[in-house]
C-alpha cells in the first residue's frame, strides 16, 4: 500500500482478501505438484525447487540487487519445464532458449523498475537502479538484451531452424533496440510502451516464426 504505483492493486485496495489469496496459492501449488507428477519423475521433483523460485523471488528485493535476475530465471525455467514435460530428459536447446528468455525478463524488468527507484531507496528495497543509478541500470539492461540475441541465435543454430527463424530474431533485435532509445535517463516518460508494448510483439513475434520455421520443413 505504500507504494502510489502498486496502490491500486487487488490486494491493497481490499479486492482481495489476504485469507482468499493464501488459500489460491495453496491450492493452485498443491495443483501444479499434481500436474508434475502426472507428467514423470523428474518433472515432479523439480516441481519444488521451482515452485520455491515462483513463490519467493519477490522477497528478493529485500536482501538482494539481482532480484531481476531472479524473477528473468523464474519466468525463463519454461521453455525448459515445457520440453521436460514432453521429452523427459535435459537437453540444450531449451537450456539455450531459457537462457534467453531469463535475460529477456531481467533487462526489461530493469526498465521497469526505473519507476520505482525513489521509493525502493526510501523503503530500504535492493533494485539496481536504486542501488546503481538509472542510467547504469539501463546499460545493464542494454547489455542483458544483448545475451538475448545471442542465445536466441545459438537456439536457432542449434535446432538447425531456417531464415524465418532467423528474419524473427533481427525484427526482435531491432524492437529491443527501439525500446532502449525509448526510454533514456533524462526521460522515463515511456516506461509503459517500452515495456508492455514493445514486449509483448517480441512474444508473440518469435512464438510465430519459431513455429512457422518448424511447420514449413
Amino acid at each position: 500500500r505504500s507504494n502510489p504505483r502498486t496502490r491500486k492493486r487487488a490486494l491493497p485496495q481490499g479486492t482481495l482478501s489476504m485469507e482468499f489469496a493464501v488459500v489460491f496459492t495453496i491450492a493452485m501449488s498443491l495443483l501444479f505438484v499434481f500436474a508434475a507428477w502426472q507428467l514423470n519423475s523428474l518433472c515432479f521433483y523439480l516441481s519444488f525447487p521451482t515452485l520455491a523460485i515462483l513463490l519467493l523471488y519477490s522477497y528478493t528485493k529485500r536482501f538482494t540487487w539481482l532480484s531481476h535476475v531472479v524473477l528473468g530465471f523464474a519466468v525463463g525455467c519454461a521453455p525448459l519445464a515445457a520440453w521436460l514435460a514432453i521429452d523427459g530428459e535435459f537437453a540444450w536447446p531449451p537450456v539455450f532458449l531459457s537462457g534467453a528468455v531469463t535475460f529477456w525478463v531481467a533487462g526489461f524488468d530493469l526498465i521497469y523498475a526505473l519507476q520505482d527507484v525513489e521509493f525502493d531507496r526510501k523503503a530500504k528495497l535492493f533494485s539496481l537502479p536504486s542501488r546503481y543509478g538509472v542510467a547504469p541500470a539501463l546499460r545493464v539492461s542494454s547489455v542483458f538484451h544483448g545475451a538475448t540475441v545471442i542465445l536466441l541465435i545459438a537456439t536457432a543454430v542449434i535446432t538447425n531452424l531456417g531464415w524465418m527463424a532467423y528474419a524473427g530474431i533481427a525484427v526482435v533485435a531491432s524492437i529491443l533496440y527501439w525500446e532502449h532509445r525509448l526510454v533514456t535517463p533524462d526521460d522515463l516518460s515511456r516506461i509503459n510502451v517500452a515495456f508492455f508494448n514493445l514486449n509483448g510483439y517480441v512474444s508473440i513475434l518469435l512464438l510465430l516464426t519459431f513455429a512457422g520455421d518448424i511447420l514449413i520443413r
